[in-house]
């Protein structure tokens, strides 16, 4: 059997890793959005490291172009929030990556990683795989993903253009995280850091995401050309 169809348990966070749960989450998260909309547009845009904006080269992932079938947790998710699967072809397939949007998605991205405790699928659902939002202040990396989504939609990105990856991570583990495809390439949202990265600097091997057309999911084909960054 090939690594990604064997049923295992997501190594979705560092197990070091601890964090304290608050009340009023996902209210609380949606009120540091609104304020960072405000802030932008009263005082400008802020100042981004230039660092930060060094990788803006990058490519995007490739795909070889074939229907791969979604895990069957996507599949119960969408028959729950089936608008939070929906895919519309009017809207923009890319984001254009202007200073705003990366503070916006870093923001996001450290925002709910710093606010969500984690917890195996297991121990808060009762069951091995389930995604869902972590609205109670729990939940694995999957959870994590699909709040920032959420968040990042509310504050104005497509939704077509945030896609749910799973991935092999540097363990060969299960993972799921989050790419935006904007118009300099494909950058990864990820519970394991904070750094929003291009895609070819995580170390994992991408085996298959969100299509941007049908709900059909896609297979990925960079299994020989990741670049690892744990290395480093």
């Amino acid at each position: 059997m090939m690594p990604w169809t064997i049923k295992r348990q997501f190594s979705c966070y560092p197990v070091s890793e601890k964090k304290t749960a608050r009340g009023g989450l996902v209210w609380t998260l949606r009120s540091i959005v609104i304020g960072l909309l405000l802030l932008f547009s009263l005082v400008g845009i802020p100042r981004v490291n230039a660092g930060e904006l060094h990788p803006f080269n990058a490519a995007w992932i490739p795909s070889v172009g074939e229907s791969a079938q979604p895990t069957d947790a996507w599949s119960e998710f969408c028959e729950r929030s089936p608008g939070d699967c929906a895919i519309d072809p009017s809207e923009p397939a890319t984001i254009k990556l202007d200073e705003r949007a990366w503070a916006l998605i870093v923001a996001i991205n450290q925002q709910v990683n710093a606010a969500i405790s984690p917890q195996e699928d297991i121990a808060h659902w009762g069951v091995i795989d389930r995604w869902d939002y972590p609205d109670d202040g729990y939940g694995d990396c999957e959870d994590y993903q699909l709040l920032k989504r959420r968040l990042l939609v509310e504050a104005g990105l497509p939704r077509r253009a945030l896609r749910m990856v799973v991935v092999l991570d540097e363990l060969g583990a299960g993972h799921a995280v989050m790419a935006i495809r904007t118009d300099r390439g494909d950058f990864i949202l990820d519970n394991k850091r904070d750094t929003v990265l291009p895609w070819h600097q995580t170390g994992y091997v991408y085996i298959k995401s969100e299509g941007d057309r049908t709900h059909a999911w896609v297979w990925l084909g960079n299994q020989a050309t990741v670049t690892s960054a744990f290395s480093r």
